[in-house]
């Protein structure tokens, strides 16, 4: 069970995002909207995941990711869109995304994601340790 906020514009999408994540098992430790006083009070509750959906202002949400990314370096994140083009993708990945979540959801596929990306990085770390 992962520590998870949610941070999106849309309160239906966003309820609906912590639905399916507290039906899979994840406690959803808070959620806000996109704007930098909501971001700013999801950093303070140290979550270990975090669902931000990018918004229409692509530019603004990969610079919502960096500082999220530099607030919490040991969180996963993961980018929340109704369309995901491959510059975005390119650019979220080398900004430090995790993984990406496609509107409108589908629980499977949103939890099956959060536990690729988990055993990635459990992965990762068991190669580094040995």
């Amino acid at each position: 069970m992962l520590k998870i906020v949610v941070i999106d514009a849309n309160a239906i999408s966003r309820n609906l995002l912590v639905s399916v994540l507290t039906n899979g098992g994840h406690d959803v430790i808070g959620d806000a909207n996109t704007s930098s006083a909501g971001v700013a009070s999801m950093i303070k509750l140290r979550p270990q995941l975090v669902c931000i959906d990018i918004g229409e202002e692509r530019q603004i949400g990969l610079n919502m990711l960096e500082t999220i990314r530099n607030a919490l370096p040991k969180a996963l994140v993961f980018l929340v869109s109704g369309k995901m083009d491959p510059v975005i993708v390119q650019n979220a990945v080398q900004l430090g995304a995790h993984g990406f979540i496609v509107k409108p959801f589908n629980a499977a596929t949103v939890l099956g994601a959060i536990r690729n990306a988990v055993l990635k990085i459990a992965r990762q770390h068991q190669k580094h340790t040995v």
